[in-house]
């Protein structure tokens, strides 16, 4: 890896020069600030209450007015997460099928996985075990649709247990009694696994190996430079560059957002961190 930082000017160059490539829409952003805020939300307030014995968690349940008020933000942020979801899915199936766009559900820019994403995990390895050349991925890499579709995995699974717990009564009347202390199970083991694959894989996918390190801006900005885009997701740059929507440009993102983007990202890693750190010190001393 070169030692200039992905997007950073060469020696004698301006800072105008460098373009940037507009990765992602502002309404992709705020549905990502919605996502990551109601995941930790929910980390923040279900870790607690499943390590319920440990000493952190009843001084955490302390200092919000006890853990009947854990389980009310529990649900709050349980409810904006399940919106955003549907939000989401609901547009999918309005580009899909309304607005006639295949491309959502096959093709470069689909995050469906594709016979491409085996090709890119093994090349991936062979470049991993230094048998061959690195990869070139496309507008989504085989990591990121796992990420995704990790999402989905969790409405279903997590949600489902979730909601049947909250709603007992009405569930009550159409499953057996022996699904409540199954859905338990499954809430509570399946959520802790979700916050570990977050705050270890997905952190350092995303941030924290040596591509991005310390921190991948362009979620939070929508922007990467064009030398980024080109090292990151090469197959894309060789189809798009050149075409409208593979335009480039000079205007490089606010230093202000820039600066808001690694004050959120920081608090949201060490937050994650943190919370890792406390349920692993849990779960060994259960």
């Amino acid at each position: 890896m070169s030692s200039r930082a992905a997007g950073t000017p060469a020696a004698g160059s301006s800072a105008a020069e460098v373009r940037y490539h507009v990765r992602f829409s502002l309404g992709q952003r705020y549905l990502h600030a919605i996502l990551f805020s109601t995941f930790l939300g929910l980390a923040l307030t279900g870790l607690p209450l499943r390590f319920s014995h440990s000493a952190w968690a009843a001084s955490f349940a302390h200092i919000v007015g006890g853990f009947a008020a854990i389980l009310f933000f529990h649900k709050f942020f349980a409810v904006i997460l399940t919106a955003a979801f549907l939000t989401h899915v609901g547009r999918v199936l309005y580009l899909g099928f309304i607005k006639r766009q295949r491309g959502v559900f096959w093709g470069p820019n689909s995050l469906v996985p594709q016979p491409k994403d085996l090709k890119d995990i093994y090349e991936h390895v062979r470049w991993f075990l230094w048998l061959g050349p690195r990869p070139k991925f496309d507008r989504f890499a085989y990591w990121e649709k796992f990420d995704y579709w990790a999402v989905f995995w969790g409405m279903a699974i997590i949600g489902f247990s979730g909601y049947t717990m909250w709603f007992a009564p009405f569930f009550a009347k159409i499953l057996p009694g022996s699904w409540f202390n199954i859905a338990l199970v499954l809430h509570g083991e399946e959520a802790l696994l979700a916050v570990w694959f977050i705050f270890t894989v997905h952190f350092f996918n995303t941030h924290l190996r040596p591509d991005s390190f310390p921190m991948d801006l362009v979620i939070f900005t929508g922007k990467e430079s064009e030398e980024e885009w080109k090292k990151k997701r090469g197959e894309e740059y060789e189809r798009l560059h050149g075409r409208p929507e593979g335009e480039t440009t000079a205007v490089a993102p606010p230093r202000w957002l820039k600066n808001f983007a690694r004050l959120i990202g920081t608090f949201v890693i060490l937050t994650g961190f943190a919370l890792l750190w406390l349920t692993l010190v849990a779960f060994l001393k259960a």
